[in-house]
């Protein structure tokens, strides 16, 4: 299996790089280094994506928020940030159309002041996307408000404002850059963790790492070591340096899945302030409704949740702007994401924090990179390698990743699903598997026609066919892997995918050879994380 081959590699071989995380910035970083010319390799202590860069919004946005803190008190840096997000939305959008859409956004107005507000600030957020804009912002009457989004609450409607921004497919996006790194060489290794660094007169030379699903253990050399393991940053900046002083604050962001209500929305929605100034996101997603915030202070855990309070304060902002039930019978899923962001003060909210990214570079030479938000993780990849390129004695190209487009890019065209109805699949599921696999969906229609065309769970899209190619093509190692994060029918429908389990399972556990240890291991890892 692939992943064999990248422990093979690991253990016998040496790196220009090593990066340890395979999230969305690392991911980045393992991409535009070995894009460079440098030999790259990059290891995660669980499945790629399974932390903050798997359960995010589901937004590539500039930030109509942050802009708002940039004008308030007048902060350049935040004002960059928005400008550098903007237009990577449209780079993304470009090199990864299959996982990229655009999606309009409403923001509801109820007081008759707003409108000057709202306008003003969406007129600098078109006018800071430049070139990069898609589609100009614009005011909406009561009556327009509600055909695009029926279940708003009409008492006190004045109207609205709709601007646009992009939405995709989070984890499938960090798997997708990944994929793009180890087709052109990099070596590439899930469940593989970090357990130590090698130093030779005090400088850090390779790192000692530990297969988590058979417990080997080997050191493996590189020049050069990168942290971009997110919010876990200072816990490997301590493996490093014990007494170092930690960097980040962590944010959590907790998110409910609903059925969409009908009729069915034509817009996403923005609550700019909830009664704790924060935001609500009410998003279409994946054929769901997706409805969540940002910025409550947390710890870091290796799978965190929603608390009672978090989901009674959702259910209780979505009260008040929209119509319909939202109690907890409604909840098919929920999820917790922790952002982590720089610490600039000791007294701000984690609200207030920036999402621009910094490093930290310790006297051993491990280079951390921290902050950021996934919109940007292309610039922060950027940045990094950029100061790394400088200590190679060999000459090496400048960044190309805003032009190199990502595994199912290719050849994709949006009319591809049009071939696989004719084939006799459904709508939602040739949609789904374009969207998903974009130019490689040819191959898991392939296996569906061969033996596995039956659905997931009747309720959704998602076919057997997927488990199958995941198995062979995605670096799978455990059921959760597939139904979290290649499939995401455990973050739309949690009741689905426990019915789903034993299918994905059993084909894993015939596909990977398992013994009865890593069959009771991939069900006590899959029940862990419902």
């Amino acid at each position: 299996m692939q992943r064999d081959l990248a422990i093979k590699c690991l253990k016998n071989e040496s790196f220009d790089l090593l990066v340890i995380g395979g999230g969305s910035t690392g991911a980045g970083i393992a991409l535009d280094a070995q894009t460079r010319g440098l030999k790259v390799a990059l290891v995660e202590q669980g499945d790629f994506t399974c932390g903050t860069s798997s359960r995010s919004t589901k937004l590539v946005h500039g930030g109509v928020r942050y802009l708002e803190q940039a004008v308030m008190h007048l902060d350049r840096s935040q004002f960059r940030l928005v400008r550098e997000a903007l237009q990577e939305r449209k780079v993304l959008s470009q090199i990864a159309p299959h996982l990229v859409t655009w999606l309009p956004l409403l923001i509801p107005m109820y007081r008759r002041w707003e409108a000057a507000y709202y306008n003003a600030g969406l007129r600098m957020y078109d006018w800071l996307a430049g070139k990069n804009l898609v589609h100009r912002s614009r005011f909406v009457s009561h009556h327009e408000a509600l055909e695009l989004c029926p279940f708003l609450k009409k008492s006190g409607l004045k109207g609205g404002v709709i601007y646009y921004d992009g939405q995709f497919d989070d984890s499938r996006m960090g798997l997708s850059i990944l994929l793009t790194a180890i087709n052109r060489g990099a070596v590439i290794s899930n469940y593989t963790r970090v357990t130590g660094f090698i130093k030779s007169a005090g400088r850090i030379t390779g790192v000692q790492l530990q297969d988590s699903l058979k417990g080997d253990v080997w050191t493996t050399q590189a020049s050069f070591v990168v942290n971009a393991t997110g919010p876990y940053t200072d816990n490997l900046r301590k493996m490093d340096f014990p007494d170092c002083k930690s960097l980040l604050r962590v944010s959590s962001g907790a998110h409910l899945v609903t059925p969409l209500p009908s009729p069915q929305p034509k817009v996403g929605v923005l609550i700019p302030k909830t009664q704790d100034k924060r935001v609500l996101f009410v998003l279409p997603w994946l054929g769901h409704l997706l409805i969540g915030t940002t910025d409550n202070p947390a710890q870091v855990s290796p799978d965190p949740k929603p608390t009672a309070q978090e989901v009674s304060f959702i259910q209780q902002e979505y009260h008040r702007y929209f119509e319909g039930s939202l109690d907890n019978s409604q909840i098919e899923s929920s999820w917790s994401g922790l952002r982590p962001l720089v610490d600039e003060t000791s007294h701000k909210g984690t609200a207030a924090l920036s999402r621009d990214h910094s490093f930290d570079e310790s006297s051993s030479g491990l280079l951390s990179v921290f902050g950021g938000k996934w919109t940007t993780y292309r610039t922060m990849a950027k940045d990094t390698v950029d100061k790394l390129v400088k200590r190679f004695p060999k000459p090496l190209g400048p960044c190309i990743t805003d032009r190199v487009k990502l595994s199912g890019a290719d050849s994709f065209e949006p009319g591809l699903s049009q071939q696989w109805i004719k084939s006799g699949f459904d709508q939602k599921t040739a949609e789904h598997l374009v969207r998903a696999y974009g130019d490689r969906s040819p191959q898991v229609i392939q296996l569906a026609q061969d033996e596995f065309k039956e659905r997931l769970h009747p309720k959704h899209p998602m076919l057997l066919a997927e488990v199958i190619y995941s198995v062979r093509n995605e670096y799978v190692c455990r059921s959760s892997d597939i139904l979290f994060r290649r499939t995401r029918l455990a973050l739309l429908d949690k009741k689905a995918a426990k019915e789903a389990f034993p299918k994905v399972h059993s084909i894993l556990a015939e596909e990977l050879g398992w013994d009865e240890r890593e069959i009771e291991a991939d069900q006590l890892d899959f029940t862990s994380q419902l």
